[in-house]
C-alpha cells in the first residue's frame, strides 16, 4: 500500500490520505529523496524495488539535485483538513517541498521566456510598422507618378496646340504674301494706262 503511495506522491506531488498514513508515507518519501541525492546505481536499484513506475524514479533522480539540493530534510510537509465525512477519520493533504534554489531557478527560467516573448513580439510590432511605412511610400510613389503622367499629358497637349496655332499663322502669312503680288501687276497695269490716257488727253489740247 505504502508503495503505491508513494509512487503517487512522487508522480503528482501531493496526496490526500489519513493523518496517520501521511505521517508514515512522509517517513518512506524522505528515504526515497536521499537515495535520488545519492544518485549511483545501487541507489537507483533501491528506489525502484519500492516506486512501482520507472518513469517516476527516473524523474525523481534527474530533478533530486535541483530540488532539493540544499536542503538536508523535510521534503515533505503536512496539512490538515478536517475530518472524512464518512467515518470522521481526520484527512490530511501530503506534499512535496523544494528548495528555494530549484524555485529561484524556475523563476529566472520564466523570466527569460517573458523577456524573450517581450523581445519577440517587438520584433513583430517594428516589422509591422516598417511594412505600413513601405506601403504608405509605395502608395506616395504611385501618386507621384500619376500626377508626373497627367502633367506630362497636359504639357504634350499644349505644344500641339502651340504648333497647330502658330502652323495657321504660317498658312495666312503665305497666303497675304501670294495675294500680294497680284495686287503690285494690277497696279502696274493700271499705271500705263493712267500715262496713255494723259498722253492722249496732252494730245488733244494740243490740236485744238
Amino acid at each position: 500500500m505504502f508503495r503505491n503511495m508513494v509512487t503517487s506522491l512522487f508522480k503528482h506531488e501531493r496526496i490526500r490520505t489519513t493523518d496517520v498514513k501521511a505521517k508514515e508515507l512522509r517517513r518512506w518519501a524522505d528515504n526515497l529523496i536521499t537515495l535520488a541525492k545519492r544518485g549511483d546505481v545501487h541507489a537507483r536499484r533501491q528506489a525502484l524495488s519500492i516506486i512501482r513506475e520507472k518513469d517516476v524514479v527516473h524523474k525523481l533522480f534527474a530533478e533530486a539535485g535541483e530540488k532539493y539540493g540544499s536542503i538536508s530534510g523535510g521534503y515533505t510537509r503536512i496539512i490538515k483538513l478536517g475530518r472524512r465525512p464518512g467515518d470522521a477519520a481526520p484527512i490530511s493533504l501530503i506534499e512535496l517541498i523544494y528548495s528555494e534554489e530549484g524555485k529561484k531557478k524556475k523563476k529566472r527560467k520564466k523570466k527569460a521566456k517573458v523577456a524573450v516573448d517581450k523581445k519577440q513580439v517587438v520584433e513583430k510590432k517594428e516589422a509591422e510598422e516598417k511594412k505600413e511605412v513601405e506601403s504608405e511610400e509605395k502608395a506616395a510613389e504611385e501618386e507621384k507618378s500619376m500626377v508626373d503622367k497627367k502633367e506630362d499629358v497636359v504639357e504634350e497637349k499644349e505644344v500641339e496646340v502651340e504648333t497647330e496655332s502658330t502652323a495657321k499663322d504660317s498658312d495666312d502669312k503665305f497666303e497675304e504674301k501670294a495675294k500680294a503680288p497680284d495686287e503690285s501687276e494690277e497696279t502696274e497695269s493700271k499705271k500705263p494706262e493712267a500715262k496713255k490716257a494723259e498722253d492722249d488727253a496732252g494730245d488733244s489740247e494740243v490740236k485744238e
